[in-house]
């Protein structure tokens, strides 16, 4: 399956998640201060809670009810009480348009 075009990388508001789903995957949606887009598993792994609904804060989304921080870059969790990690999808930018492929990770 090829990536799925997602929106314009002006359209992603920096440090602010925004979950996005491709053919039934949610996935949240980070474009930190730097300008680097990253994609991950929206569910929390320490409860079934949706990660864009977090916090960015440096390279990591924070769950919002339990206080999990995730790394943007490889899905690991950095605090409890989550210990697993969350898929981490291939962003590509292509003339300022982002696409994502659910099916190729990078991390999990």
């Amino acid at each position: 399956m090829p990536a799925s075009r997602i929106c314009t990388l002006d359209e992603l508001e920096p440090n602010h998640a925004v979950k996005v789903e491709i053919d039934g995957v949610p996935i949240a949606l980070v474009r930190d201060a730097a300008g680097r887009v990253f994609a991950i598993g929206d569910t929390c792994t320490h409860g079934d809670i949706s990660l864009s609904e977090g916090f960015v804060e440096d390279d990591t989304l924070e769950c919002w009810a339990h206080g999990s921080k995730f790394s943007l870059s490889t899905g690991k969790p950095l605090t409890l009480p989550a210990y697993e990690p969350v898929p981490v999808y291939q962003v590509e930018l292509i003339d300022g348009v982002v696409y994502i492929d659910p099916a190729v990770t990078l991390a999990v």
